[in-house]
């Protein structure tokens, strides 16, 4: 057996990287296919709440606060999601974490349509947000156990990345169109039933997940992905690239509305999602010869500098071509940052080291919608793109000084081992 998984490992090390070959992984479709579905959802979530609780209340602030609050929710507990797949396994966290998010959304967005206070919106945004499934980093961890040692990983980051874009080019475009032409509560609603279908979905598919110390002979040393440096960087910068997404959510729709054409919204972040979608198809079909902390900095020197041009642009044509290039920047860091992940923390911590990211993803998000969402109901309209611009420029300036902590740590300290982890793994 131990000559047969040498002989696989050789033939993966010295054959070009390429989506064709990632696609024959074998196995690999039983959890793309589920994964894609259940993670579609997760594209429409902010901009449903944001566009019912707008129509409810007549405020951005208001809207941008109750879709901060999710996100907030999110970002908190999508780490011990993580840490809880890791230790228990993927479907016994994500059966129960479905059913939560279906009836938290329901009740949200009764609330939103009854006229309840406020406050009564943010108590259903908390089980709204904690629940929502943490399907990318679950996926990406099976991508980790299938391609182990593999070139294919980066490959398979970018894959992953191409998918998320891709639920953000659809995803919007759904929101909109469902909350502008059929009911304001329809975008919400149709998520939390898609979000019910694709978990449970993806949950049966019990052959892929990774194992966990409960299922094998050896007892596995679980170790927190914050214990790792690296990490933590990676969490900062995630956090820029989620006031990106926050900000530009917000700002589009205000910018439309103030230009009596409210359905160019999903037109416009299609066209900003599209962007990161066509780079990151380029990043994974590139075999990189540049070490992935150098690409990661100059990714997001190219990212700050183009986020920090939208708030000049005042016509729909100039601001689509802005939202392409900064959809063109977000990919190659995304996908170096996920690559880094492996190269940084041991397997059995991994699905929680992906959730921080994606966590911090949220957590950014969720400060720049309700930051935007006050610039735009105080200054003048636009004023909300200047979130992207301090977000990304403050995460380079973390970057840059801690950058040396994404190198990859000497070989030889032992941090976890276990059943397909036998390996000595190197922490910072």
């Amino acid at each position: 057996m131990a000559s047969t998984v040498t002989t696989s490992k050789d033939s993966a090390a010295t054959s070009r990287p390429g989506y064709g070959r990632l696609l024959r992984t074998r196995g690999a479709w039983t959890f793309l296919l589920p994964g894609f579905a259940a993670r579609q959802p997760f594209a429409m979530l902010t901009l449903s709440i944001v566009l019912l609780v707008q129509h409810t209340t007549g405020s951005y602030g208001a809207a941008g606060a109750v879709a901060a609050v999710t996100g907030v929710s999110m970002a908190l507990f999508a780490p011990y999601s993580g840490r809880l797949a890791d230790r228990h396994g993927q479907r016994a966290v994500l059966v129960p974490g479905v059913l939560v998010h279906t009836a938290a959304g329901a009740a949200l967005t009764a609330l939103a349509l009854t006229h309840a206070p406020l406050w009564a919106l943010f108590a259903a945004a908390v089980p709204t947000g904690a629940s929502v499934p943490q399907i990318g980093p679950m996926v990406r961890a099976r991508w980790g156990v299938r391609l182990k040692g593999s070139p294919l990983l980066t490959t398979a980051a970018a894959f992953e990345s191409v998918t998320d874009e891709f639920t953000f080019v659809v995803g919007p475009l759904l929101a909109t169109a469902l909350c502008t032409a059929v009911d304001p509560a329809a975008g919400l609603l149709t998520e939390a039933a898609l979000t019910l279908v694709g978990g449970l979905l993806f949950a049966a598919q019990k052959g892929t997940q990774p194992e966990t110390g409960r299922d094998g002979h050896a007892r596995v040393e679980h170790v927190s992905a914050l214990r790792v440096p690296g990490v933590r960087v990676l969490i900062v910068t995630f956090l820029g690239i989620g006031s990106v997404f926050g900000g530009m959510q917000v700002s589009l729709a205000a910018f439309t509305e103030s230009i009596g054409e409210p359905g160019l919204n999903g037109v416009l972040y299609g066209v900003f999602a599209a962007g990161n979608m066509l780079s990151g198809i380029a990043c994974g079909a590139i075999v990189w010869k540049t070490a992935p902390q150098r690409r990661l900095v100059i990714g997001y020197t190219a990212l700050a500098l183009t986020a920090s041009a939208l708030w000049t642009a005042h016509s729909a044509l100039l601001l689509a071509g802005l939202g392409l290039l900064v959809g063109m920047c977000i990919a190659p860091a995304l996908i170096t940052g996920y690559t880094l992940v492996e190269n940084l923390v041991p397997a059995g911590a991994r699905t929680e080291a992906f959730t921080w990211l994606t966590g911090a993803v949220a957590l950014g998000q969720a400060a720049a919608v309700t930051v935007a969402g006050q610039l735009e109901d105080r200054l003048w309209g636009g004023a909300g793109f200047l979130v992207p611009m301090a977000g990304t420029v403050l995460a380079l300036a973390t970057l840059l000084a801690l950058r040396s902590r994404l190198a990859a740590p000497p070989r030889g300290h032992t941090v976890a081992r276990g059943v397909g982890h036998r390996e000595s793994v190197a922490v910072d």
